[in-house]
């Protein structure tokens, strides 16, 4: 919701850099105060999370390398949006091609800003049960490996910093709430 003491007018808007998933501008916004300042601002999609529970429980995970970090994450399926994709669907794509599984009942757990300071990116999340095994089918470009956790297992990586990827750390708590607080 807008608030009209607090918005900040868009005066001026200068695309800096186009690339596949992302675009870069760069605003200039006339302040509550009177005064103007300058938004660097990363164009985004949106993206698609999902939290895959097995029959026994525990949660699926791919373990990924992020250079932009230069280690190895621990995080749930996830995947950007294809322009004008339904988010289900893209759920669907992404979790069978990173993890080879499908569901048969999905759930949306909600949406976040992961970071609403500097980008636009909104990323949908799902719960994803009755899950049936297949073949995965990740893009040329990830090396991805599979494997799955007890709920225990995933408190104790979040709190000793084993999982830092912030989407899975939201989507994990909404789900956990959903299946009864584990």
């Amino acid at each position: 919701m807008l608030d009209p003491v607090m918005a900040e007018i868009p005066l001026e808007s200068r695309r800096v850099y186009e690339g596949r998933i992302l675009n870069l501008r760069v605003d200039t916004v006339r302040l509550p105060s009177g005064g103007t300042a300058l938004r660097e601002i990363v164009e985004h999609r949106g993206a698609v999370a999902i939290v895959p529970v097995l029959t026994d429980g525990q949660v699926v995970f791919v373990r990924q390398f992020r250079y932009a970090v230069g280690q190895v994450s621990l995080e749930i399926p996830a995947g950007t949006l294809e322009p004008g994709e339904d988010p289900l669907a893209c759920a669907r794509r992404e979790l069978e091609e990173e993890t080879g599984y499908q569901a048969a009942r999905w759930e949306r757990l909600g949406t976040i800003w992961p970071t609403p300071g500097y980008s636009t990116e909104e990323i949908i999340l799902f719960m994803a049960c009755d899950l049936m095994p297949g073949p995965a089918r990740p893009e040329s470009d990830e090396a991805l490996s599979v494997t799955s956790m007890s709920w225990s297992e995933i408190w104790e990586a979040i709190e000793e910093g084993r999982l830092r990827d912030a989407k899975s750390i939201v989507a994990l708590t909404w789900a956990a709430r959903r299946l009864g607080g584990k």
